[in-house]
């Protein structure tokens, strides 16, 4: 099948969509402290809504999320670690990856031997800081490159982790942009890596301008743009609007964006909803390299999305798959791991994937007893001249003999092998002519 437009038309198409501005964002972010709650989430958002008009909501420490509750806050001000010179041999203020995320605060001296349960540290990357957590089993850390690690002396050091652990709330924002009809697109994005720059400040970054190029357009469907923690703040969404999920018909988890890899698309628990035929298609139309993999129930908030009770026809797009990168969870991962032309072509990319999603309609041929008469209602004038006319003319009888109400335009597209930007712009003539009304 030929592309439906390859992505260096999409990026000329979206100029607007400027790869240097979004590695800006992520620059701009990269310094914030950020967890599953706290006021890096919320310094986060704040800089968000520069760019699109997000709305914070705050979920109350406690509050029952399905089998789970929403933790306590937690917020750092300042964590180091003292060797017995006074010096700092670990400074939170250098790279916030430095401290264990989520730990309790902790004022204490202590051998080296002792310390070391609360080391963290990579062998076999010496030179890297790892990310860790310890959200949901209280403790406290340091992280640092092993081969640092190596070289700590015998003797007393002195652990302060000034933060607070306490009743607060979960933040997390979200943007509704209303269509023609209430079904949604739904596009969400983890927000709680500190300093991790393709996970998933590169999501951020594609899903904020994703948004604000979309806000510029006239939609048919609505989309609901949510920048959540990962897990709990999915579960906490979900938990918190039961009541809308009837609406969401499609819906893409966003991470790992930044980086120079070929795409990798994860399909939905069920793997033949809408979503995933659409972003597989694209995906084929684009000339590049891609991977399909099917779901499995590790990863990113598809799990939640797709959990069996929900069962939502969620998939996850992204570049390199987490955990298959040396970079993943490390100091690694930054600002120079991510490239503003992988970003640009991530949000071309799916700018081309919501553009197939709109106009992927069935129709139904209100002259259904044979061919009807082209010629007199100017059908082939009106065709002539505009790209590949006799693809322009199959697609007309394409259209005529499958627009029965069951077939999609793309399945029309797959099963004529004409690109499907072609057979929808032939649809929309034939509609005009009255020879087409659609279904859905």
């Amino acid at each position: 099948m030929k592309p439906t437009l390859p992505l260096p038309e999409i990026e000329e198409a979206t100029s607007a969509i400027v790869g240097e501005e979004m590695h800006a964002l992520v620059a701009k972010l990269f310094p914030v402290c950020r967890s599953i709650t706290g006021n890096g989430v919320r310094q986060t958002l704040q800089i968000l809504q520069d760019y699109i008009p997000l709305v914070v909501h705050e979920v109350p420490s406690g509050t029952p999320v399905f089998d789970w509750v929403v933790p306590k806050e937690w917020n750092i001000q300042d964590a180091y670690l003292l060797n017995e010179a006074g010096e700092k041999v670990v400074d939170f203020a250098a790279n916030n990856l430095h401290v264990l995320n989520y730990s309790t605060p902790i004022n204490k001296q202590l051998p080296l031997q002792e310390l070391k349960k609360h080391l963290f540290s990579l062998p076999e990357q010496p030179d890297l800081i790892p990310y860790k957590t310890s959200y949901y089993k209280p403790n406290w850390g340091f992280c640092l490159p092993d081969r640092q690690l190596q070289t700590l002396e015998e003797g007393l050091y002195t652990a302060v982790i000034d933060a607070t652990l306490e009743d607060g709330s979960l933040t997390y924002g979200e943007l509704y942009l209303p269509g023609e009809t209430e079904d949604e697109v739904l596009v969400s994005s983890h927000v709680c890596h500190p300093s991790i720059c393709n996970d998933n400040l590169s999501g951020i970054a594609v899903a904020t301008f994703l948004a604000r190029e979309l806000a510029g357009r006239k939609n048919r469907y609505s989309y609901r743009f949510i920048f959540i923690p990962a897990t709990i703040g999915a579960i906490t969404w979900l938990s918190q609007n039961e009541n809308r999920l009837a609406n969401i018909r499609h819906g893409l988890v966003l991470t790992l964006l930044g980086d120079e890899a070929s795409f990798t698309y994860k399909r939905t628990r069920e793997g033949n909803f809408e979503i995933d035929e659409v972003v597989e298609h694209v995906l084929q139309a684009c000339g590049k390299g891609y991977q399909l993999i099917d779901f499995f129930p590790y990863g990113y908030d598809e799990r939640q999305f797709c959990s069996p009770g929900f069962n939502l026809p969620v998939g996850c797009l992204m570049r390199s798959q987490h955990g298959e990168f040396p970079e993943y969870h490390t100091s690694a991962d930054n600002l120079e791991f991510v490239k503003a032309g992988s970003l640009a072509e991530s949000v071309a990319l799916l700018l081309e994937v919501t553009q197939v999603l709109e106009q992927n309609r069935k129709y139904r041929n209100t002259n259904p007893k044979c061919e009807p008469k082209l010629g007199k209602r100017g059908l082939y004038d009106s065709i002539a001249g505009s790209g590949d006319w006799k693809s322009r003319e199959m697609a007309m009888f394409w259209l005529l003999n499958l627009s029965d109400g069951q077939h999609s335009l793309l399945a029309i597209a797959k099963r004529s092998g004409i690109a499907f930007s072609t057979i929808a712009e032939v649809a929309a003539v034939l509609q005009q002519h009255a020879l087409l009304e659609p279904v859905t």
